[in-house]
Formats: C-alpha cells, sequence, structure tokens
C-alpha cells in the first residue's frame, strides 16, 4: 500500500513540476530572445535528466551498476518511443531542416560513441566519461551560437515576460517537484519490483526508467497542449543527449561503470540505436518534416514490443 501511495504522490508531484518549469523555460526565451528550442534542450533537459543523474550516481555508488547503465538506456529509449509517441498522438509536430542538420546527428553521435565505449570491455572508464562530458560542453556552446529553431512553433498568445526572481523560483520549485516526484516514483515502483525477485537490469531498462522518464512526459504534454511544440521535441532529443553524455559522463567520472548482465550489451543498446535512428524516416515519411500520430503508434508499438521481449 505505502509503494502504491508513493507512486501516485510522485506522479502528482511531477505534473505540477513540468509545468512550473515549462512556464520558466517560456519566459527565460522570452527574456534572452533565445529560440525555443535552445531553452528546451538546455534548461528544461537539464532538469528533466536531474532524476537520472541522481538514480544513476547513487545505484553507481552503492554497487549497482546495470541499475545505472539500465536507467540512462531504458530512458532514452522510453523518451522517444513512449513519451514522443504519446506526444506526437495529442498533436502533429512540424520540423524544420536544423533538426536534421545538428539536432539528430549529435543524439545518433552520443548514442555511437556511449556503445563503442561500453561495447568491447563492458567498462564504461573514468577517462570516457571525461571524454563525453566535453562533446557535450562543445554541443552546447554550438547551440547558443549557431543554432536555429528547429521546430515550427506556434506562438500562444499567453506569452508573457516575467520578472527574473520569478524566473528563478519557477525553474527552483519545478525542479524540485521533478526531482522529488521522480524519488518517490521510483521507491514506490522498485519496493514492488523488488518483491517479484526481479534483476538489477530489467528493474533499471523498464520500471526505472519509465520512471525517471516521467518528468520528460510531464513536460512534454504540457508543451504540446499548450502548443509550445518546440519545447517538446527539444527537451526529448536533448533529454537523451543528456542522458548519455551528462549522466553517464559526470557518474563515470564519480565512479567507472562496469556492466554485469550481458544483456544490456547484446539486447538493450542495440534498441537504443535503433529507436534513435527510426526517428529521421518518421519526420520524412509519410508527410515530410511532421512528426503526426501514424508514427506516434510506429513508436510506441516499437516500445511495447522491446518491454515484451525484455520481460520475457
Amino acid at each position: 500500500m505505502g509503494n502504491l501511495l508513493f507512486i501516485i504522490l510522485g506522479l502528482v508531484l511531477l505534473i505540477i513540476g513540468g509545468n512550473w518549469l515549462l512556464k520558466a523555460a517560456v519566459a527565460l526565451s522570452l527574456r534572452l530572445a533565445i529560440p525555443k528550442i535552445i531553452i528546451g534542450m538546455t534548461v528544461v533537459s537539464f532538469a528533466t535528466s536531474a532524476p537520472e543523474l541522481i538514480v544513476s550516481i547513487k545505484a553507481a555508488l552503492d554497487g549497482f551498476p546495470d541499475l545505472a547503465l539500465g536507467n540512462v538506456v531504458g530512458s532514452n529509449i522510453a523518451n522517444l518511443g513512449l513519451v514522443l509517441a504519446i506526444t506526437v498522438l495529442l498533436g502533429s509536430i512540424d520540423v524544420r531542416k536544423s533538426f536534421y542538420t545538428t539536432d539528430w546527428p549529435v543524439m545518433m553521435v552520443a548514442s555511437l560513441l556511449f556503445v563503442g565505449f561500453i561495447y568491447f570491455d563492458g567498462v564504461l572508464q573514468q577517462y570516457e566519461g571525461v571524454i563525453m562530458v566535453v562533446f557535450l560542453f562543445l554541443f552546447l556552446i554550438y547551440l547558443l551560437r549557431f543554432q536555429k529553431t528547429a521546430v515550427v512553433d506556434e506562438m500562444p498568445e499567453d506569452d508573457i515576460p516575467l520578472p527574473l526572481y520569478k524566473i528563478v523560483m519557477f525553474l527552483g520549485i519545478g525542479g524540485t517537484a521533478l526531482w522529488g516526484g521522480s524519488e518517490l516514483l521510483i521507491d514506490g515502483a522498485v519496493g514492488m519490483a523488488s518483491t517479484f525477485g526481479v534483476s538489477d537490469r530489467i528493474i533499471g531498462i523498464t520500471i526505472v526508467s519509465i520512471g525517471t522518464s516521467i518528468p520528460e512526459l510531464a513536460a512534454s504534454i504540457i508543451a504540446i497542449l499548450k502548443k509550445e511544440k518546440a519545447i517538446s521535441l527539444g527537451n526529448l532529443i536533448g533529454s537523451n543527449i543528456f542522458n548519455l553524455l551528462a549522466v553517464l559522463g559526470i557518474t563515470s567520472i564519480i565512479t567507472p561503470i562496469t556492466v554485469v548482465d550481458q544483456g544490456l550489451l547484446s539486447n538493450d543498446i542495440f534498441w537504443m540505436l535503433g529507436i534513435s535512428f527510426l526517428i529521421l524516416p518518421l519526420v520524412f515519411f509519410p508527410k515530410g518534416l511532421r512528426l503526426g500520430w501514424r508514427d506516434g503508434l510506429v513508436l510506441i508499438i516499437f516500445y511495447i514490443v522491446f518491454v515484451y521481449l525484455t520481460i520475457k
């Protein structure tokens, strides 16, 4: 009963946090005259990736490396197969050129870099973590200097500039609510799963990864309902980049991460690469430079098959 209460309370906090974070992100983009996709890919992405970072560091330090890795790999699959799917089922997203010239390629390079580092020796070393974090900083510098808006955004009438203290307050409360909600959700979910004697990798790749993807889901659904589509897509692509380069990069700098369950190398990382690649053809077909409900169905079927085969 306690675990179920944790899950419900966690979900409520995540939805509240997503709403406050979005308000702050929109106000910040207006105040700094920065394209909203950049805010989505930096401020919102980092805040919604915070649960993955906290969970992965704690799991690695507590001696559960598969939970740390499974959390990030599963979260990246869930961000696209579940979160993006639900987002485009609620409303289509029109995509611009810089999505496939910058954002998607960087996500693929980050994915391939991680797979290259971990596949051959089953360890993410400290120096490899340093390389990943440096790559992230170079990407952020490029974003802030050169990136154009990558999504056709409908400018809603309620885009009101906020005073700086309110932006900071909304960011702080939103980020804290997301973190607290994720903690409660994970505690409840892991408590429930542990009673069935499930492995760390399976818990990480399914329950924990979905739990830590709830902030992205909350932020993206709230964004799409408020017509902030640029923040919605930018948040998801940015979050996957942050999960790999920042979460696993920082975690492996603190303590090297060693794979225990080989299923992570023989199965999970290839599902992650597969769904990351799948986004590109979906953007072009059946309608050019648009993600619609058909694409959402393809992604959600992909995710259901992945979860079914992983648990089986």
